[in-house]
């Protein structure tokens, strides 16, 4: 960092008056002598001073030699940036930049009155601030001629051309003059902003800043393990450790704003919303809310939280993991922003911990992966900040010595410190109860670690009549048992199945209300039965399938699943022996026989005779069989198909029909060549007797 003499003359005056001592980075990369006057493609993290960068790059331009800015008529510079709040933010800035050199700054957002836009246009101005959409709106109109422009600049690039801005800001680079300077401030340089670079910057210098290498160190990351269910409850428990001045929690959808907002607002935040249904005006008295301190938690999305810069802002909360690297990158550097510390927190739920590790890898952070705070940890880091707000070194003077006097002689010392605690505590909202500290997970965020069961001391066995061709499994053994045998889940054991039988370890806690509920004669649930067994049994009779039992079975009673299934022979082990099945081969199959060995075909009546044989009403079944080719017995022919008919008439030259008055005498000649009736009338493009063929489909 240098300090503030390398600015323009005009321009450090106004960095002293506000504080400024030393130039961020970029800052100062931007002022460096072989850069004065060309275009620059910048990249640099968010929150280390681009606006107050690009300012200090255009007054080169804009000022020259001057001490102050010329007569305003025509805009000399337009800043477009993707969001409204952005923009009001970036005019604020240059505001008090350019306030002491004569600067007039004027905004062209969405969601103001355009009238009003256009007077203060007319009037004149130096610089505008705008979206690309209101932007390319007053250019079409003619109310901003940007025929005298000197400068472009393009804040958040990236952002815009994600948004769909490409065409809007085409129009208005292509409106601008050939020869303008044009400065594109980014904090990811993709190839569509580099396409961009080289269509409208001539000779652009790529400038990269040294603090790029380290993302965000004025930034502590802390990622939180919890349950899905207790997400809202550890994001108010992290809202009540922190106690920040400001806090900020991004979420995904409008709906989880609106919903966080409600139960917030309902446990004594002072909250405000920030999403793209809000209008202009809700957006600026919350923004404003937050900046005078009426509120201190702001429910935002991503795109409308893009670009807002709130001075004390200490704590980020990322309700659902970010979709990319950027998008964390740009919700993060909301806070430690100008050198100043920050927090953020991403709220991890169990199945997303390694996309939530992906991602951190990906930005290269390190985050501290730690459970959420507990009720207990709430209400002792309220009682450290309790402690440290008592102002006990001022002296103390009379009149509240004596009031402090009337006190001790009405109420005890501890009454007065408990009263004051409890008024302490009155304005503040109760921490949430968490499941298990987050949920029970590893140091990894990953699922819980499961630990083998002890097996039940003495426990019972018993066999059931049913394996696995009767398709017997664990999954529906389990609550049958717990539902027949009246048995509870902790009081089921193993449950191993055989190809024929089931075993079923009972806990001897439960032993006799199963006994009870199976009766003496050992039924369970229609042909199930069960069958009580003197001590351990014996599993190798048959292949041995571990199956499930009650809470926290012994997964380790399954022993080497591979190997055991394939019957210890590892993976290329013979299959057969290890699903009991026989190892002789397969029985050549039996000879077809000749069509002459065949039996006789028979209708419906010789079936009836062999059926009347069979039962015993005919002698013998020979005799019926011979009803097959009795021809009296034998089915009525069909009748051939009309079409079949007609086309044997047709090649023998013979009527194939009746006439048409229904006499069978009178037989009907071809078509159109006389007979009985009148001749019909033959279509147009088709032969007379001729069948066309329909053209197959394509």
């Amino acid at each position: 960092m240098s300090d503030i003499s390398k600015a323009h003359p005009a321009l450090a005056d106004a960095l002293a008056a506000k504080g400024y001592e030393t130039l961020t980075p970029v800052q100062d990369a931007v002022l460096a002598p072989e850069l004065d006057g060309v275009d620059m493609l910048v990249s640099a993290q968010t929150g280390s001073g681009k606006t107050v960068a690009f300012g200090l790059a255009l007054a080169s331009t804009l000022l020259e030699d001057a001490e102050r800015m010329p007569r305003a008529d025509l805009p000399l510079a337009v800043v477009i940036a993707p969001t409204r709040e952005l923009a009001m933010q970036v005019k604020r800035e240059l505001d008090w930049l350019y306030g002491k050199a004569g600067g007039k700054v004027a905004s062209c957002v969405g969601g103001m009155d355009m009238r009003d836009e256009r007077r203060v246009l007319g009037k004149g101005v130096h610089i505008v601030v705008g979206t690309p959409g209101r932007l390319c709106d007053h250019i079409k109109r003619g109310s901003l001629d940007m025929s005298e422009l000197k400068a472009v600049v393009l804040d958040e690039a990236d952002e815009m051309l994600k948004m769909g801005f490409r065409e809007e800001i085409e129009n208005i680079l292509g409106a601008a003059p050939e020869d303008r300077r044009s400065l594109m401030f980014s904090a990811t340089v993709p190839k569509t902003i580099a396409s961009l670079a080289k269509k409208y910057q001539r000779n652009a210098v790529r400038v990269n800043t040294a603090a790029e290498a380290k993302q965000h160190m004025d930034i502590e990351y802390r990622a939180l393990r919890v349950s899905k269910d207790d997400r809202e409850n550890a994001i108010i428990n992290v809202l009540r450790y922190y106690d920040a001045k400001n806090a900020i929690v991004f979420c995904d959808r409008r709906d989880e704003v609106n919903r966080m907002v409600q139960r917030f607002n309902n446990r004594g935040f002072s909250v405000v919303a920030l999403s793209g249904e809000l209008n202009q005006s809700q957006r600026s008295a919350a923004l404003q809310a937050l900046r005078d301190g009426r509120a201190k938690v702001c429910i935002a999305t991503d795109v409308a939280a893009r670009g807002l810069d709130l001075p004390d802002l200490e704590l980020v909360v990322h309700a659902s993991v970010p979709k990319n690297t950027e998008a964390l990158l740009h919700r993060s550097g909301r806070t430690g922003r100008a050198g100043r510390k920050g927090v953020s927190v991403l709220i991890v739920p169990h199945q997303a911990a390694r996309r939530a590790e992906r991602l951190l890898q990906g930005a290269k952070i390190t985050a501290n992966w730690v459970n959420p705070p507990s009720a207990e940890d709430v209400i002792g880091k309220d009682n450290e900040r309790m402690l440290e707000g008592l102002v006990l070194e001022d002296p103390v003077t009379d009149d509240e010595r004596v009031m402090a006097e009337r006190m001790l002689e009405k109420f005890e010392a501890g009454q007065i410190a408990a009263a004051f605690i409890r008024q302490y505590r009155a304005g503040r909202s109760a921490p949430e109860e968490l499941v298990s500290g987050g949920g029970g997970g590893n140091e990894r965020g990953g699922q819980r670690e499961r630990t083998p069961r002890n097996d039940f001391a003495g426990g019972v066995w018993f066999t059931l009549n049913l394996g696995r061709k009767q398709k017997a499994e664990p999954r529906w053994i389990l609550p049958m048992l717990c539902k027949s045998g009246d048995l509870k889940k902790g009081e089921i054991g193993s449950i191993k199945i055989t190809e024929t039988a089931t075993f079923v370890e009972v806990d001897p806690a439960g032993l006799d209300r199963f006994l009870a509920a199976i009766g003496p004669e050992g039924k369970i649930e229609k042909a199930i039965t069960a069958r009580q067994i003197d001590g351990q049994p014996d599993f190798n009779g048959g292949h041995v399938q571990g199956g499930g039992g009650g809470r926290g079975r012994d997964r380790g009673d399954r022993g080497d699943r591979g190997a055991r299934d394939r019957g210890g022979k590892g993976r290329g082990g013979d299959r057969s022996e290890s699903r009991g099945r026989s190892s002789k081969p397969y029985a050549p199959r039996e000879k077809v026989k000749s069509y002459d060995d065949r039996p006789p075909k028979m209708n419906k009546k010789a079936k009836a005779r062999a059926a009347e044989a069979a039962e015993g009403k005919v002698e013998n079944y020979e005799e019926a069989t011979v009803w097959a080719d009795d021809p009296s017995y034998a089915d009525k022919p069909k009748k051939p198909h009309k079409k079949k008919l007609a086309r044997a008439a047709a090649k023998s030259g013979k009527p194939s029909g009746k006439s048409s008055s229904g006499k069978s005498g009178g037989a009907k000649g071809p078509r159109g060549s006389g007979g009985d009736g009148p001749p019909k009338r033959r279509k147009a493009g088709k032969p007379g007797g001729v069948k066309l063929k329909r053209k197959p489909k394509a």
